[in-house]
C-alpha cells in the first residue's frame, strides 16, 4: 500500500460493529492502545474487514489540538 500520508498506525482489528450505513472499527495497536474509526458499511465490506485482520489506521487532519 503506497500513499503520501505519514500518520499511519499499524494494528489489528479488535472489533467491527456494523449498523445501518455505518461501521465502527476498533484497531488495537502493538502497545495495547486502541483507536476507533467510523467508516461506511460499504467501505468495510469492500475491504473485507474481519476481527483479527492486520490494518493501518491512517490519520489525516489539518490540525492537532492539545488540552490540559
Amino acid at each position: 500500500m503506497e500513499m503520501s500520508a505519514r500518520n499511519r498506525l499499524k494494528g489489528t482489528v479488535k472489533s467491527l460493529k456494523e449498523d445501518g450505513l455505518m461501521a465502527q472499527v476498533t484497531v488495537e495497536l502493538p502497545d495495547g492502545q486502541s483507536i476507533t474509526s467510523i467508516i461506511t458499511r460499504d467501505a468495510a465490506q469492500a475491504l473485507s474487514l474481519q476481527q483479527g485482520d492486520t490494518v493501518y489506521a491512517i490519520i489525516k487532519s489539518t490540525e492537532v489540538m492539545i488540552g490540559k
